[in-house]
């Protein structure tokens, strides 16, 4: 009988979303939901890769159903981050950028850390904290975008904060993974108010895969 009422409510809700949104949702988008959920839900298994592969699928068929829609989201998202982009920015000196792709591979050498805000269609960063050159005692690094996989390996001796959000995908913090939709991260190191050197990540993705390794 629990089933049974189950399956009557999923077919009710179902039924009442295509009555709200059926003028946007054609066979295209049915499809492309499904590879999203299938998508998530290998992730939650453990299948990484093959969750990620099914949630680009998924994400490939809903720009090419709804264009102007996905369009619309990036616009949005980029709105949000030009307004909030200046506002967390300890200094007026800072780095922003905005490009369809970025590219970080920050974990070979030694590398400069400036405070920046950046955001991307689709963005990749791989950052070694114990190669870097801290140019203040206050960093801010922000990271905004539709997709993005970011590696962080960051030593105990920094102060660190870390605002992470991913609406699909997952957050692997010290070992212990988030996966699915709405993952969300915020904490403070202990020694952040005492260290000499601060800084702050601020990370938020509509599709992500973050590691974030202390060490």
């Amino acid at each position: 009988m629990e089933k049974r009422n189950r399956l009557i409510a999923l077919i009710l809700i179902g039924v009442g979303l295509l009555m709200l949104v059926g003028r946007w949702v054609g066979f295209f988008t049915i499809v492309a939901l499904l590879f999203l959920l299938a998508g998530i839900y290998a992730i939650r298994g453990g299948k990484v890769k093959r969750g990620y592969r099914l949630l680009a699928v998924g994400a490939i068929l809903l720009v090419l159903d709804h264009l102007m829609i996905v369009l619309g989201i990036a616009l949005l998202s980029l709105g949000f981050f030009f307004i909030k982009a200046k506002k967390v920015q300890p200094k007026e000196s800072f780095i922003q950028k905005q490009n369809f792709s970025s590219n970080f591979d920050w974990d070979q050498q030694p590398w400069v850390m400036r405070s920046m805000s950046v955001w991307h269609v689709f963005g990749e960063a791989d950052m070694d904290l114990s190669l870097a050159i801290p140019e203040d005692k206050e960093t801010v690094m922000m990271f905004q975008g539709i997709m993005g996989d970011m590696d962080l390996q960051i030593p105990e001796y920094y102060g660190i904060e870390i605002e992470a959000f991913v609406l699909f995908g997952s957050i692997d913090f010290r070992g212990e993974r988030d996966n699915g939709m709405m993952n969300r991260l915020n904490w403070k190191s202990p020694n952040y108010e005492t260290s000499e050197q601060k800084v702050k990540f601020i990370i938020s993705y509509l599709v992500g895969d973050l590691d974030i390794h202390i060490s």
